[in-house]
C-alpha cells in the first residue's frame, strides 16, 4: 500500500507529543481499562475456574444484575436477564420468546437489518414489517402496523454511526431495542421501552459471548405467556429458561467468567463516577471534539449529515483526497488501532469508538494524529 506521494504509510512516524495515551479506538471489542485487567487477575484466586452454580459466581452475576438496574434507573418490576451468546443469538431468542405473531423493524444499517431478516425467516412467524432508511439516517416508526406485537428499534447503529431517539410508537406492541453499542453510553427512558438488550463488548469494555436484557413487566408477561402456549423453543434460545436462571443469578449453561468480571468492574467504575449521566457526558465530550474537528477540516466530513442523528458513541468520518486505508495503516504502525470503517458499508472513512472508557483527550490526540498522517500522505 502506497500513498499518492508513493510513501509507504507504515513507515510514517507520528511525533510522541501527538500520540494518545491509549491507542485503542475499536467499536468492539473495545478498550479495556487497566483496572479491569487487574480485577481479572485478582479473580483468579477464588473465582475463575470455579463452578458457576456456586455462591461466588452467583454473587458476581447478582452484582452485575443489580449494577445494571442501578445504572439504567430501572423502575420496580423490571428484571435483568442474561444468557450465553450475544445480540445475534438474542435476535433468534426473541423470535421464539418475545414475538407472538409478527414484528416491525426500523432498519438503517447492518445490524438492524439482521434482526429483521431473522424474524422474517422464522417459519412460525408472519413476515416482518420493515421500515427502512438509507445508511447515515434513521427511519421513524410512529405507530405499530396492523398485526404487529413487537416493534424492534436500534438505539445506535454500530455500522453507520447513527443514533436514534427511543420513542414508543402508538399501539399495544412491545418495544425491543438493540442497544449493543449504546448501553452504558447513551441515556434512555424505560417508559419508552420494554426490552433493552445488548452484549458487553462495547461501552462496558468486556468481551463478547454474553447477552443481557433489561425487561419490563410487560416483556416478562410476554415471555411467560409464550412459554405457557406450548410453543417449541430450543433450550439455548429459551427466554423463559433464561428468566428462571437469571432470577437465581445463574445462566442456563456455563458462562465465560472473565466476561462477567470485566463487566462487573466496569459497572463499578461507571457508578462510582456518577452513573449513566456521567458516562453519557463523557461520550458527548468526545463526540463534540470529533465532529467539530471533521467539520473544520478540509478533507474530513461527518458521514451522518444531520447532527441530531450523529452518534455520540460511534463516529463515522468520510475522507476525501486521501485513502482511508492508508491512514489507518499509518495509525496502526504507531499503535493506534481499529479506526477502520465498517467493511460492508464500503466507504472511504474512519470509524471511531467514543465509549466511556475512551478518554476524551485521546480523541483530541487522535484527530491531531490523523492530521499529521494525512499531511505526510499528501492529502488535506
Amino acid at each position: 500500500m502506497t500513498s499518492a506521494t508513493g510513501l509507504d504509510p507504515t513507515t510514517i512516524t507520528i511525533p510522541g507529543e501527538l500520540l494518545p495515551t491509549d491507542g485503542r479506538f475499536g467499536c468492539g471489542p473495545s478498550k479495556i481499562r487497566a483496572e479491569q485487567a487487574l480485577a481479572l487477575a485478582k479473580a483468579n484466586a477464588d473465582l475463575l475456574g470455579t463452578s458457576h452454580r456456586q455462591a461466588p459466581v452467583r454473587a458476581l452475576v447478582g452484582r452485575v444484575r443489580d449494577g445494571l438496574s442501578d445504572l439504567f434507573g430501572l423502575p420496580d418490576g423490571w428484571e435483568i436477564l442474561l444468557g450465553n451468546g450475544g445480540s445475534t443469538l438474542f435476535w433468534d431468542a426473541a423470535g421464539f420468546g418475545l414475538i407472538a405473531e409478527r414484528s416491525q423493524h426500523a432498519v438503517f444499517g447492518e445490524f438492524s437489518a439482521k434482526f429483521a431478516d431473522a424474524a422474517s425467516r422464522a417459519p412460525h412467524l408472519a413476515e416482518a414489517v420493515v421500515v427502512r432508511s438509507d445508511p447515515g439516517t434513521h427511519p421513524t416508526i410512529t405507530e405499530a402496523a396492523d398485526g404487529v406485537d413487537l416493534v424492534a428499534l436500534t438505539h445506535n447503529e454500530t455500522s453507520t454511526g447513527v443514533a436514534m431517539p427511543l420513542t414508543r410508537p402508538q399501539g399495544e406492541a412491545l418495544v425491543a431495542v438493540d442497544a449493543t453499542s449504546a448501553a452504558g453510553g447513551l441515556t434512555w427512558d424505560p417508559s419508552e421501552v420494554d426490552v433493552y438488550y445488548f452484549a458487553p463488548q462495547k461501552c462496558f469494555a468486556s468481551d463478547g459471548g454474553l447477552w443481557l436484557a433489561a425487561c419490563s413487566p410487560a416483556a416478562i408477561d410476554r415471555i411467560e405467556r409464550i412459554h405457557a402456549s406450548g410453543r417449541w423453543v430450543p433450550a439455548s434460545l429459551d427466554l423463559h429458561l433464561a428468566l428462571e436462571n437469571s432470577r437465581a443469578n445463574q445462566t442456563t449453561n456455563t458462562p465465560a467468567l472473565a466476561t462477567l468480571v470485566l463487566l462487573d468492574e466496569q459497572l463499578r467504575w461507571m457508578l462510582d463516577h456518577g452513573g449513566l449521566d456521567w458516562c453519557a457526558e463523557r461520550c458527548r465530550s468526545s463526540a463534540t471534539t470529533l465532529y467539530g474537528w471533521a467539520e473544520a477540516s478540509a478533507y474530513a466530513t461527518p458521514f451522518v449529515a444531520d447532527p441530531a442523528q450523529r452518534s455520540e458513541v460511534v463516529g463515522t468520518i468520510d475522507l476525501t483526497g486521501v485513502d482511508a486505508n492508508a491512514v489507518c495503516a499509518a495509525l496502526r504502525a504507531n499503535h493506534i488501532v481499529d479506526t477502520d470503517s465498517y467493511r460492508k458499508l464500503g466507504r472511504n472513512q474512519v470509524r471511531i469508538a467514543m465509549f466511556p472508557a475512551v478518554d476524551p483527550h485521546d480523541i483530541t490526540q487522535l484527530t491531531r494524529c490523523i492530521d499529521h498522517v494525512v499531511g505526510r500522505l499528501g492529502g488535506g
